[in-house]
């Protein structure tokens, strides 16, 4: 026998250097599997601390220039992520584009040109289906027979409702439930829908509400917002209940168990997200292992992180916000 093959760690350049892209930031640098060797972002004040290993532009074009990325996670604002991505994927990157697509279903149909079958230049940053309890109900699921109800609640706090100008609560946070009910009913369409929202004092929508229903009788509810007071952790709270024939599955991953009092009660760990000098370890590590692995050919996209599946999501959303608006 020859030599096991001795893997490189995948070099990864990360667009938008925001919220989310610092979390990516920080999990690629302690993951084994990559090496973080490029940050795009306008905003140069926000690559100062970055090692100087790390190669730093405001502009993409000098990135992909310099070639020293063999894949990109893109993690900018989303009126960006199909222009980056299209324009990644014209110079033949792989790509992981954190959620959601885009807010528009037309434009997120720009890149079905560009995308390789079994999405393998693509994959969408679902993150929720590497979730150590998702993947654990998805098991347990298995044989257990038909699902008659899945109830998901996703609340954030309202003070986070100025930050997303122009996002409702169906993009920003029942998209996760909607991938994750997605997988768990076999990428299948419901035969309805409906929807209503909620606005605030100033008019923005900070509600949503959803149901579905399935060919098979099958109901999933989906209630969605950013309304939680200040004395509840900024994440708010998750959860997800499934009922079958004879059981029922719980799920509640945010906040996470460990809680803390002082003042007031706090979450140190609500999502399941750990980054130390240690190593990283949770659900975004778990994408992006998978990401590195997609990279190299050693495995396929995840159903539900698939091109196809987040253009299924967006028709969901485009209907939704429809029927919500009335």
């Amino acid at each position: 026998m020859g030599e096991p093959k001795v893997w490189q760690p995948v070099r990864i350049g990360i667009v938008g250097a925001g919220a989310f892209g610092q979390l990516h930031l920080a999990t690629v640098q302690h993951l084994a599997e990559a090496q973080l060797t490029a940050v795009v972002d306008r905003d140069h004040t926000k690559l100062h601390h970055l090692p100087s290993t790390v190669g730093c532009w405001t502009d993409l074009e000098a990135a992909l220039a310099a070639d020293v990325a063999d894949a990109w996670i893109v993690a900018c604002t989303t009126a960006q992520h199909v222009p980056v991505t299209e324009r990644l994927l014209q110079a033949g990157s792989t790509v992981l584009l954190e959620k959601p697509l885009s807010l528009d279903l037309k434009e997120a149909e720009r890149l079905a040109p560009l995308v390789r079958p079994g999405s393998a230049n693509l994959m969408l940053g679902h993150v929720l289906l590497f979730n150590s309890e998702f993947r654990s109900l998805q098991k347990e699921l298995t044989g257990r027979g038909q699902i008659r109800l899945i109830s998901c609640y996703r609340m954030r706090a309202a003070t986070q409702l100025p930050l997303y100008p122009g996002e409702s609560p169906f993009h920003l946070t029942m998209v996760h439930d909607l991938y994750c009910v997605q997988t768990l009913m076999d990428r299948r369409d419901p035969v309805t829908m409906t929807a209503q929202q909620g606005r605030s004092q100033n008019g923005a929508v900070d509600l949503a509400l959803a149901q579905f229903r399935w060919e098979d009788g099958a109901l999933a509810t989906f209630t969605s917002g950013l309304v939680t007071p200040p004395g509840l952790p900024e994440q708010g709270f998750d959860r997800m209940e499934v009922f079958g024939q004879g059981w029922t599955a719980r799920l509640l991953p945010n906040p996470r168990p460990i809680q803390l009092w002082d003042d007031k009660a706090r979450s140190p760990l609500q999502t399941e997200v750990l980054t130390d000098a240690s190593g990283t370890t949770g659900m975004l590590a778990e994408e992006q292992r998978s990401f590195c692995r997609v990279v190299r050919g050693q495995q396929s996209v995840p159903i539900g992180a698939r091109y196809e599946d987040a253009m299924q999501l967006m028709r969901w959303l485009d209907q939704l916000e429809r029927l919500a608006e009335g």
